[in-house]
């Protein structure tokens, strides 16, 4: 009986003193942004990204929008930043959790889309706007460059 205890205490002991083992935080998904260095509603962005669990990496670019047609997201829906997550991509003020359902979904598609810079969205919702919240869609752009409304905010 105590070779079985000393057996366990052992082995308890090697798992709290090795990394990387059962105890560690599951890493979190990165999110890559491509965004003006001026811009406010993109930083604030990001910190909605990262308050809800992803790690976020800003690359600051001086042609955003020739960014984003490098990166593929179709012009007509364009905003204020882009962003690749997961083989993704991410147009606009795109909520946190749209974002995980897309990635735990796996559509076929360029990715998600918030077009222009509604009120009340992730990064445009801070007192500066005074409450105010404008309806808006996320949409899900296929690789056609077609789109669908993938979720709602009224």
């Amino acid at each position: 009986m105590a070779n079985i205890e000393r057996r366990r205490l052992l082995l308890a002991s090697l798992a709290l003193g090795l990394p990387g083992l059962a105890l560690a935080a599951p890493a979190k998904v990165l999110v890559e942004v491509w965004k003006s260095p001026y811009c406010g509603c993109c930083k604030d962005w990001i910190a909605h990204l990262e308050s809800q669990g992803f790690a976020v990496r800003a690359h600051e670019v001086g042609d955003l929008d020739g960014a984003r047609r490098q990166l593929g997201m179709p012009e007509r829906y364009a905003s204020c930043h882009t962003a690749k997550v997961g083989g993704y991509l991410l147009e606009g003020h795109v909520p946190a959790a749209d974002i995980r359902r897309l990635l735990a979904g796996k559509p076929k598609a360029i990715g998600l889309a918030v077009p222009g810079m509604p009120v009340g969205s992730p990064g445009m919702d801070g007192p500066a706007y005074g409450g105010r919240r404008d309806p808006y869609d996320v949409l899900l752009v296929q690789g056609d460059g077609k789109a669908a409304v993938f979720a709602s905010y009224r």
